[in-house]
């Protein structure tokens, strides 16, 4: 018997089977080299593997179910400038089609005549509209000979952050009302104490991104009609129908919210949640003309033809209002209502679910947005539970379901959130039921060990 061993041989690097691979990544460096284009798409592939499912993300309103026409039409369309009207004159005439659209969908007194535009999303979209309402503010002060210092906007605290992003960048106080157990959203009782004569709006929200909620636009502002009134202070009202306003046109259809309130100077609204629109697309319109003042809009010739443009960015894609038009052109009224009903009966089944273990406690039923928010019950805060412990132990299942503090007033109380889109299915529902009740069972058995 030999007393010599075999070497063993060394085991290659990662490094050296990338390089073998034709692909070598680099974390710190700008590439030297050019790489094999089937190498590169094979590692950025892999690694993007890593992320969440998208169907199983109950976090975001988001879209992340379309059909394969609206995909492949995004795609044949990614390469054209939304911006550039001279060259894709036909893109452009969608838009305006889009509006026009929404325009009659939100009950604008011309629809033919809309003023409107798509952006690169809701946040976009709420900026401009805080602009436009800033803007008239400064001109009608300045008309009566006042200042034109310190201006504000009225909103509750449960606002989505592109509020306070505008207030922010733009110089405006941002005058957020508290919640209150019970009170998850802005009422029209509170407005008193907050709006006066520097307060260039109210942004009143149709789907709140906290419970998904809908805020009492109409009561907001018959609230500001009685200020009004009394102070002489006129305030417009911005609706942020984010995710709502693609919901309650076709859900419900005697909801007063909308531009049949003369208050109400503009909405915005996300084509990419409940439009059925991939990320990123957004639209905001105004009830007329007037409501946009004429100074905010720019003119530019350089592109080859003449053109109006008021935005925060200028080269998008056009592939997402190329979408957004065979959305509603595909589905029109009758198929929307089908789409969102079914998400609505899916929501309330899985709210109703929910309710059943004993852990939880309903925020909301899932009865406005497809959407509703629970929380932890104070016997299971009692066994040391919290609602990180259920969005960590639903993550290792594959669901992503947020857990967060709620805003100013209620931060001591968390919440979670499951938000429905269509994709999510029955099935889908009955398996997010039965892993949050193995969840729930385990957590507790957890608990009682280690409580003795």
């Amino acid at each position: 018997m030999s007393s010599t061993s075999t070497p063993v041989p060394s085991l290659p690097s990662l490094a050296s089977l990338c390089a073998a691979a034709s692909f070598t990544p680099s974390e710190t460096a700008f590439p030297r080299e050019e790489s094999d284009p089937r190498a590169v798409y094979g590692a950025i592939r892999d690694e993007l593997l890593l992320d969440g499912r998208t169907r199983l993300n109950l976090a975001t309103f988001g879209t992340t179910w379309m059909e394969d026409e609206a995909r492949r039409l995004m795609f044949e369309t990614a390469d054209k400038n939304l911006v550039d009207t001279e060259e894709y004159p036909q893109v452009a005439d969608m838009e305006a089609r889009c509006v026009r659209m929404l325009a009659d969908l939100w009950h604008a007194p011309d629809p033919a005549r809309a003023t409107g535009c798509s952006t690169t999303g809701s946040s976009e979209s709420a900026m401009l509209a805080g602009l436009a309402l800033k803007r008239r503010w400064e001109h009608r002060r300045r008309a009566a000979g006042k200042d034109t210092a310190r201006p504000n906007l009225v909103a509750g605290a449960n606002v989505q952050v592109c509020w306070k992003k505008f207030c922010s960048y733009f110089d405006v106080e941002p005058r957020l009302v508290p919640l209150a157990p019970g009170r998850l959203h802005l009422t029209p009782d509170l407005l008193a104490q907050y709006c006066d004569e520097r307060t260039v709006g109210v942004v009143g929200i149709l789907g709140s991104t906290f419970d998904g909620s809908y805020e009492p636009i109409a009561d907001l502002c018959m609230a500001l009609d009685g200020i009004e009134q009394a102070t002489g202070h006129d305030i417009p009202v911005h609706v942020d129908g984010a995710s709502g306003a693609m919901v309650a046109p076709f859900l419900d259809p005697d909801l007063l919210w909308d531009f049949q309130l003369s208050r109400v100077a503009s909405i915005n609204t996300s084509g990419h949640k409940y439009g059925q629109v991939f990320p990123g697309l957004g639209w905001a319109l105004w009830r007329d003309a007037e409501a946009l003042p004429a100074d905010l809009v720019h003119h530019v010739d350089y592109l080859g033809g003449e053109m109006n443009t008021f935005s925060l960015t200028f080269t998008r894609p056009a592939s997402h209002v190329a979408a957004q038009y065979y959305t509603f052109t595909r589905y029109g009224h009758e198929g929307m209502r089908r789409l969102h009903l079914e998400s609505r009966r899916t929501a309330r089944a899985v709210a109703a679910g929910v309710a059943e273990i004993d852990l939880f406690d309903l925020f909301t039923d899932g009865s406005q947005l497809p959407a509703f928010a629970f929380r932890l019950s104070d016997r299971a805060h009692a066994l040391g539970i919290h609602e990180r412990d259920v969005a960590q132990a639903m993550r290792a299942r594959g669901w992503q379901v947020p857990a967060y503090p709620l805003p100013t007033g209620l931060t001591e109380t968390w919440a979670l959130r499951v938000v429905v889109r269509t994709g999510f299915t029955p099935r889908l529902a009955s398996l997010f039921l039965d892993d949050l009740r193995q969840t729930a069972r385990t957590l507790r058995s957890h608990a009682l060990v280690s409580t003795g």
